[in-house]
């Protein structure tokens, strides 16, 4: 056991004064206790050593160290120095097994959090304390330090009066009276007078044991209470026998007042009791009233067998996400609290390495202190005559006691130094398994909201599916389906996570506010009342998709990312694009692609810009009326002020006097404000959308016939027959003409079709490989949604769903692992001889109508008005 006597010093106002303590450690809860004597039964206090560190200062005396915990800081003096080196180790090697054995986890804590840092404990080599220590073990001084020194005496200070705790009376009168006594057996199992089954461990911190004896009571925790309620029964059957188990002795020799002392104490004690006692039965019946109300709620439920069955379910969903609300509380509490921690040690991890290097700069100032002596000294020796004129016996004599000093205390600081070393060694680790554990916690936190999302997505979908019920259901019935719904639809979907969540992983993760990262409305807001609905499962789908990918996926890819120096074209850059590229990588790897392609004429997007200035070109009418109408649901160009919008503006003449030969075509307005949105450089801009036009989309894809964006759409029809066959025959049986939906797809890059994030991944691709993506994704977009359009047997109701089911694509790796795996092979080379065979056809489709024209004109002539 680790214990024996230490001074502590105790500060009341000015007066500071060393009074003598038993220390004991307590290895269940990395407690070190103090007690006035050995042989108190009840601690004066306690010292967290869990979160403490310890430092020992040259300049505060021999045998002097502190114990720093994040409330206060105590001040120990061990009777030499070689016992407080023995403390300082003793003290870092428990704090070290207790930090290291100690679970941060409580129990019942989610699997794919617990197993693999479980998992990482057990195969980690330094599982245990290092065997070599940057400080030699030290001797175990058996004449202070162990229970030997319980049975000497107890240092003797000036006073007896001086030792005595005036912070805690109590405490001091309850082990007086347990001395006095002078055995434990006579009074029960704990040897308390006053207490019998409650032994004050932490009387520094009364209100936290108060409130934690409060939250298990809570619990309903009644197997635990039942203890302390048998050992009050048994205090007061002993008080009712009229004490018998007092000594003849004691009685004899103590006098009337003192008994009736002790009478108003224990009175006092059991008037406490009986209040806590009281305080327990409410809470039971607290407890006991919430399971009976939750008992009567459980039957109404299972008895009822009418439509309520659906609504109560809802109810009972609602609970769910409130308990789930309540777990994520809690976890965020837990991370605040390891936050305080991490930067209390930084913090002092900073002294301390601000202290070591002060003590350096001391030792090295002191050593050159001794060698300039040793010289002068040197010097005056080598010449008897003058050292015994000038140096007499006593000065010389004064200065090797002088060195003597000085060499004491390079010793001293050597050792300080080195425990110091070892103290931050030690210190660092517990902080890296700290962030470990705090890691861990945030993974746990994704998940139980990418759980929260879930359940409050299904309870959508369940409000859905009674809103379409509604007409069926009785007046009462249907009013409180809308009243959900629209409750419902007033839920925040960010869930006030960034407070919490600070961090860059969850910061990541979730939606800070109602825009993503490039302006784009998380939640779309639809015209039409049933798509709001839609709406809010889509966001809440979307984050879900995204925290639980995060820490499988999405992080992996970044570090990936963040790997990759020098870009160059190849297979592995090819692969990561495919992927995704993250938002700190997208802006360079866009101008790396656009340099590739482009090159950058000096000056002349300026000439462009003066141009368009001097002389005003015939789509300017044109271009003012697409502003307004460009990315409605963007923040960035929902508005006639918006800062992007002139930025937009003269992009789009200066294209325009770039290219005559197209000049402006509607969509371009759209191709030129995602490239804004990324790239942020208006020049920039302005060149991925040459980039776009000229070099990835064929010729003629913007021109007045948009005759090249019209064979698009019949070689994708190719496509889509051989690669989703069924799908092609239902909507060839209810004459469904696709070009109608997915025309605009090809001419903006699927631009307000999907969802922001799901969007750039498709451009990341579309930037770097060409049009082939373009064709990859709109097939992977119906293979997506293939079940869900072959169950419409309407043509109406599948032209209907067509029109928004791209915006409730959520899973964007699910479907860019269709585009790019399931769809395999589609090569470059079919898409070309099959854009080759419908250009003829077309061209020659269209010559054919030219001629009809032409022969119906001359046939209009020839008749006459």
């Amino acid at each position: 056991k680790l214990c024996g006597y230490l001074n502590k010093l105790g500060i009341k106002g000015p007066i500071k004064t060393w009074k003598s303590r038993w220390f004991f450690y307590d290895e269940n809860k990395c407690h070190l206790l103090y007690y006035r004597t050995a042989q108190d039964i009840n601690p004066l206090g306690s010292i967290d050593l869990s979160s403490a560190s310890f430092d020992c200062k040259v300049e505060n005396g021999e045998g002097v160290f502190e114990i720093r915990t994040p409330s206060r800081v105590f001040t120990l003096k061990a009777i030499s120095k070689q016992a407080m080196m023995y403390w300082l180790q003793q003290l870092q090697m428990r704090r070290w097994e207790y930090c290291n054995t100690q679970s941060r986890f409580p129990v019942g804590s989610s699997q794919l959090v617990n197993e693999p840092l479980a998992g990482r404990t057990s195969r980690c080599p330094k599982c245990v304390v290092d065997n070599e220590y940057f400080l030699p073990p030290v001797k175990t001084p058996t004449e202070a330090v162990g229970l030997k020194a319980a049975s000497l005496p107890a240092p003797q200070t000036s006073t007896a009066l001086q030792n005595i705790s005036l912070k805690h009376p109590w405490t001091e009168i309850q082990n007086t009276v347990y001395n006095i006594c002078g055995s434990k057996q006579l009074w029960g199992n704990n040897g308390n007078v006053f207490s019998f089954s409650e032994v004050q461990e932490h009387p520094e911190n009364p209100d936290e044991e108060q409130e934690a004896e409060v939250e298990a009571g809570c619990a309903g925790a009644l197997d635990g209470r039942m203890e302390p309620w048998l050992n009050w029964v048994r205090k007061a059957r002993w008080m009712n026998t009229g004490f018998q188990g007092l000594p003849e002795e004691l009685s004899r020799e103590r006098n009337a007042m003192d008994k009736v002392s002790v009478l108003q104490q224990q009175i006092l004690t059991l008037t406490e009791e009986v209040k806590s006692q009281k305080e327990l039965v409410k809470l039971l019946h607290k407890a006991l009233e919430a399971a009976q109300q939750e008992k009567r709620v459980s039957s109404m439920y299972l008895t009822a067998a009418e439509d309520k069955d659906r609504l109560e379910l809802v109810r009972h969903k609602v609970r769910q996400i409130a308990d789930l609300t309540s777990r994520l509380e809690a976890l965020e509490q837990e991370k605040k609290e390891l936050e305080q921690i991490l930067t209390l040690r930084d913090s002092h991890i900073q002294e301390l390495e601000e202290h070591v290097q002060l003590l350096m700069e001391k030792n090295r100032a002191k050593q050159e202190v001794i060698m300039a002596l040793t010289e002068q000294m040197a010097r005056e020796l080598s010449d008897p005559l003058q050292e015994a004129n000038t140096i007499t016996a006593e000065t010389l004599y004064k200065q090797q006691e002088e060195i003597g000093h000085l060499k004491d205390d390079i010793d001293a600081y050597k050792t300080q130094n080195q425990f110091l070393n070892s103290e931050i060694h030690q210190v660092t680790r517990l902080w890296t398994r700290v962030a470990e554990n705090e890691k861990a916690l945030l993974m746990k936190c994704a998940c139980l909201q990418a759980r929260n999302c879930q359940m409050e997505s299904k309870y959508l979908m369940v409000l859905r599916k009674l809103q379409e019920a509604v007409p069926g259901l009785p007046s009462s019935h249907a009013e409180l389906v809308r009243n959900l719904i629209q409750e419902a639809l007033q839920w925040d979907v960010k869930e006030e996570a960034e407070e919490a969540l600070s961090f860059e992983l969850i910061s990541a993760l979730c939606l800070p506010s109602e825009y993503d990262e490039y302006g784009f409305m998380t939640v779309p807001d639809y015209e039409v009342e049933d798509w709001k609905l839609l709406a809010k499962i889509q966001a809440l789908e979307i984050k879900s998709n995204n925290l639980r990918s995060q820490e499988v996926v999405e992080k992996p890819l970044r570090d990936r990312w963040n790997s990759v120096g020098e870009l160059s074209p190849s297979a592995e850059l090819k692969s990561l694009i495919r992927s995704g590229i993250p938002v700190e990588h997208r802006q360079r790897v866009w101008r790396w692609i656009v340099s590739r392609h482009c090159s950058h004429l000096p000056d002349h997007y300026q000439q462009l810009l003066w141009q368009s200035k001097s002389t005003e070109h015939p789509a300017c009418r044109q271009i003012e009326l697409d502003l307004p109408r460009t990315l409605t649901n963007n923040k960035h160009f929902s508005s006639p002020t918006s800062q992007l919008i002139p930025k937009l503006r003269r992009m789009l003449l200066a294209f325009s006097w770039h290219n005559p030969a197209i000049g402006y075509c509607q969509g371009l307005n759209r191709l030129a404000a995602v490239a804004l949105l990324v790239l942020e450089d208006e020049e920039s801009a302005f060149w991925c959308l040459v980039h776009i036009v000229e070099n990835l989309m064929p010729a003629d894809y913007y021109s007045d016939t948009l005759i090249t964006s019209q064979v698009d759409q019949r070689v994708f029809k190719d496509f889509l027959s051989e690669k989703l066959p069924r799908l092609t025959a239902h909507f060839e049986q209810y004459r469904i003409d696709v070009s109608l939906i997915t025309f605009n797809w090809f001419l903006v890059a699927f631009v307000d079709s999907l969802v922001s994030d799901i969007l750039l991944r498709v451009w990341d691709a579309f930037l770097y490989e060409g049009t082939k993506v373009i064709f990859r994704y709109a097939l992977a977009i119906f293979k997506y949604n293939e079940e869900e359009i072959l169950r419409i047997h309407d043509s109406v109701e599948i032209y209907q769903y067509l029109r928004f089911f791209t915006r409730m694509i959520t899973d964007g790796r699910k479907l860019m692992n269709i585009a790019f795996n399931d769809l395999n092979p589609f090569p470059m080379k079919l898409l070309r001889n099959r854009r080759s065979m419908h250009r003829e056809e077309l061209e020659a489709e269209l010559c054919e109508l030219e001629q009809i024209k032409a022969a119906y004109v001359k046939e209009r002539a020839e008749q006459g008005p």
